[in-house]
């Protein structure tokens, strides 16, 4: 029996803010139980709901050192869904109303994390064969285990996977003080290690220290080997390049599924969506006070408001997108610009256009299961949940290629009769507006071909069995 311990900030159902939470909640559920012990420890924040935190029990405490203090560390235990999670508790630093804050104080939190995380191990009597670390919060996480923890045998041979979910976020902070915080060694601070441009970088240690470094698509994996999409770490990931993949995240097919998902009023499968889905646009329609009309094409938006999302391509065509034969339905919030600029065409076109600028589970649903497209015309996109939610839901995705868009969304030709979606390459306004009106002219006017490409999309498997199989093989390969 391998043994698994993912470290993370973030983890489904307790806290979460993007993706990386899916993936370290879902992805353990779907390891051969018989061949892996898998568990997962994150933070034991004072914003988890209540509700968990009654279940949570406590295991047990000590002191540590970190750097020239000494910090109490608490852990608590829960099963959820047949995971066992640890929760590393301390009130001083997880007593925040959100996860994250600023960052010269996560930087010395999630210092603390790392090393708590590893402290613990011997106390719950948990040797992991490997521990698999998220993003830059855990970077610290292989670095500690080579140094400070590097004198007993029960570290001895404990194998590190990082994985990036995104390389833009990495714990960037002055040298001195990460010095101090974190109690290494003058050596770690060199540029071949932990310094980056002057600072210290958690994630680019992360990176150099880890047995293996995987990201979350393929085409990612590779983009980030590169100066525009490697954030300053192009270098890096290029020397690290025979111990890096893309393994792309998937989705959790119990919750999204339109043949039973609760939180949509008709449910439809793939036999029968060319009858049932259009009860759910006419229901939406209604619900948001748009036009009812079969007629119209509607395209979904679920995402944060910012520019990696590609809304400023959004801004600049807008006018366009609104024709009168289509409905623009958005969910999200962000940045103030395109919250107001969703509102102004909300007021100004209140039959087409429906901007909730909040963030709804229930509505996100509904958008899936109702719309005929969903836009995601991403400035990069590590992996992507989105398009996934929409292949399932029979809403065709129209993205541009990068990342895990490229990799899970193939693009309609209409010579061969393949594809599951409409793309487009370059980062252009008016390449993203040709292929949205390539896409109505499919719907209005080929509307067998239309419902094919529903069809191939429906069909795709991109539940979390897929990716967990490959997890399985790169432990394996670890481990020799």
């Amino acid at each position: 029996m391998k043994k698994i311990l993912f470290v993370a900030s973030e983890c489904i159902p307790f806290i979460k803010t993007g993706g990386l939470a899916d993936v370290a909640g879902s992805l353990p559920k779907y390891f051969n139980k018989e061949e892996f012990d898998v568990r997962v420890m994150l933070p034991k924040y004072l914003c988890i709901p209540q509700k968990w935190r009654d279940k949570m029990q406590f295991r047990t405490s000590f002191y540590m050192d970190l750097a020239w203090r000494s910090q109490y560390v608490g852990v608590l235990e829960m099963e959820y869904e047949g995971i066992l999670f640890y929760f590393i508790d301390n009130e001083y630093y997880f007593n925040g109303t959100a996860p994250y804050g600023n960052i010269y104080e996560d930087v010395e939190k999630f210092a603390f994390f790392c090393r708590a995380a590893l402290s613990a191990l011997p106390q719950i009597d948990f040797r992991p064969d490997i521990i698999h670390c998220h993003d830059w919060q855990t970077g610290l996480l292989p670095i500690y285990l080579k140094d400070t923890f590097n004198g007993g045998d029960f570290y001895r041979g404990i194998k590190t996977i990082m994985t990036i979910h995104n390389l833009k976020f990495q714990g960037v902070w002055d040298l001195k003080t990460v010095q101090d915080i974190t109690g290494l060694n003058q050596y770690y601070f060199a540029p071949d290690k932990l310094e980056a441009y002057g600072d210290a970088n958690y994630l680019k240690g992360g990176i150099v220290y880890a047995d293996y470094v995987t990201t979350v698509s393929d085409s990612y994996a590779e983009e980030i080997k590169t100066p525009y999409y490697g954030e300053h770490l192009d270098g890096l990931m290029r020397a690290r390049s025979n111990c890096l993949m893309g393994i792309v995240n998937g989705l959790d097919y119990n919750e999204y599924n339109p043949e039973t998902d609760p939180l949509i009023p008709f449910h439809y499968t793939k036999k029968n969506f060319r009858k049932e889905k259009i009860k759910n646009k006419r229901a939406l329609q209604q619900e948001l006070g748009l036009a009812q009309d079969d007629k119209k094409f509607m395209i979904g938006v679920c995402s944060r408001l910012t520019d990696q999302k590609g809304f400023d391509l959004i801004d600049y065509v807008i006018e366009e997108i609104c024709a009168e034969d289509t409905q623009l339905v958005v969910l999200g919030t962000g940045e103030q610009k395109y919250e107001h600029l969703f509102r102004y065409y909300a007021s100004k076109y209140p039959d087409r256009v429906s901007a909730n600028i909040y963030y709804s589970n229930e509505i996100s649903h509904k958008i899936y299961g109702s719309c005929d497209a969903f836009l995601m015309p991403s400035l990069f996109e590590p992996c992507g949940l989105s398009q996934l939610m929409s292949l399932r839901y029979g809403t065709i995705p129209i993205v541009r290629e990068t990342g895990g868009l490229r990799d899970t969304v193939e693009p309609y030709n209409e010579y061969e009769s393949t594809g599951t979606g409409f793309s487009f390459a370059n980062y252009n306004a008016h390449e993203m507006l040709d292929t949205i009106r390539y896409a109505k002219r499919i719907y209005f006017t080929k509307k067998r071909e239309w419902n094919k490409i529903i069809d191939r999309g429906m069909t795709k498997d991109f539940s979390w069995n897929n990716s967990a199989a490959k997890y399985e093989e790169l432990y394996y390969r670890l481990l020799g």
